[in-house]
């Protein structure tokens, strides 16, 4: 049986929320990058529901290769015209066998790809806009036998990060990106596409927001109508921020290329999304798990979206470093911030990494010899627990962009 190494130690920086300057990005739904995350998730968890109904268990596969070239486009006040689709390619490994050969692996990934852009994107139509191509292969021999042994092991090694509570600005830039896109907002404004990129720089106590946003040309019916619609936004954040009383100040700004100057200094588009002409798309290139890229922390730069949600670790640990960061703040007295670091090596049981370090910031008096006592408690229990989360994982019932 292997064992695993647990290392829990002091943390050496800072809080992060402590620090003079931190910078966070959000990369929206509609964006091409979250989109490939999107697709490539969704046809994971669409082929692993086809393997287990047909064969009771997860088959091997790894989908998390996607890329997203840009179709061509001419908006226009009051509604343009998509003059070339969006051409998606679909990579990666899919057991065939059980699903009855490599032609029913396609059909069923592009219908997945086809369903999610559907239902997410309002004014694409998968049907017309977007040109699918499969480029899907066989797994590896030596690799198909990770599921076979009992129990599932590390078909990479590979390291998973995770860390809580998230600070002040990531939470802001988070929630900002999600009420954009959300059902009060675009009842209000139903010009906002999808397509939102929220980048946060927090000094000191100064929040400077920066968004791209691609405005509905069909919703648009002049100059003047774009540029007070950005200055209604603009204030509706602004707002919205203020509330939340984290920030002395606020400053926001919004498509901050637009030239009033010139008729097409504006950032309108047909379907919501710069993917249709101006901005190509990539698996990893994204948000990281927890829904986006934080510069002050340490991160993992696998892909996890697409990939098996059984055994592949650069999916499970990434997931997994995060809820073990944030038991160790909820459950170990005096820990106020924590950093987890899963290291696999392939082959291993999936739930005995080879390490498993946590770095946590202190406050009080306690003797650290017993923080560390408890902190090894929580890593073995969430260790133990781990079929709970691949269960979720496996349903695609927990986020990983």
């Amino acid at each position: 049986m292997a064992v695993t190494e647990h290392v829990i130690e002091r943390a050496t920086a800072p809080a992060v929320d402590a620090e003079p300057v931190e910078i966070v990005e959000r990369k929206g739904l509609g964006h091409p990058d979250t989109l490939c995350d999107a697709v490539a998730e969704a046809i994971a968890t669409a082929l692993g529901r086809a393997y287990r109904q047909r064969t009771g268990a997860m088959a091997p596969m790894n989908v998390d290769k996607a890329l997203l070239a840009a179709g061509a486009s001419t908006p226009r006040f009051g509604g343009g015209t998509v003059d070339a689709p969006m051409h998606l390619v679909l990579g990666g490994r899919a057991s065939a066998g059980p699903l009855g050969g490599l032609r029913a692996v396609e059909e069923l990934a592009i219908g997945a790809a086809r369903s999610w852009l559907g239902e997410h994107l309002r004014f694409v139509d998968p049907e017309r806009h977007v040109r699918f191509q499969s480029e899907l292969r066989p797994c590896s021999s030596e690799l198909t036998h990770v599921l076979e042994r009992g129990v599932a092991r590390a078909n990479d090694t590979s390291v998973g990060v995770g860390y809580a509570p998230f600070s002040r600005l990531e939470r802001t830039v988070l929630d900002v990106e999600r009420w954009l896109n959300g059902e009060v907002l675009r009842g209000r404004h139903p010009e906002v596409g999808e397509d939102i990129k929220v980048l946060g720089v927090r000094r000191g106590d100064a929040l400077d927001l920066t968004l791209a946003i691609a405005f509905v040309d069909q919703l648009i019916g002049s100059q003047a109508h774009y540029f007070r619609r950005k200055q209604e936004l603009s204030a509706l954040v602004a707002e919205r921020v203020q509330q939340s009383d984290l920030f002395a100040s606020v400053q926001v700004h919004i498509n901050t290329l637009d030239d009033p100057s010139r008729p097409d200094g504006m950032y309108l588009t047909v379907l919501g999304t710069s993917a249709e002409a101006g901005d190509d798309g990539q698996v990893g290139r994204g948000n990281r798990v927890n829904g986006f890229i934080a510069f002050n922390r340490p991160n993992s730069l696998e892909a996890a979206a697409g990939k098996n949600p059984v055994s592949h670790v650069g999916k499970i640990y990434n997931v997994l470093a995060h809820r073990i960061a944030a038991a160790l703040v909820e459950e170990v007295p005096t820990v106020n911030e924590a950093t987890v670091w899963l290291v696999s090596q392939i082959g291993r049981p999936i739930d005995e990494p080879m390490l498993a370090r946590a770095a946590l910031g202190i406050s009080g008096e306690r003797a650290f010899a017993s923080v560390q006592d408890d902190a090894d408690r929580v890593l073995a229990a969430e260790l133990r627990h781990l079929d709970q989360l691949v269960a979720k994982l496996s349903d695609g019932a927990v986020p990983v962009y």
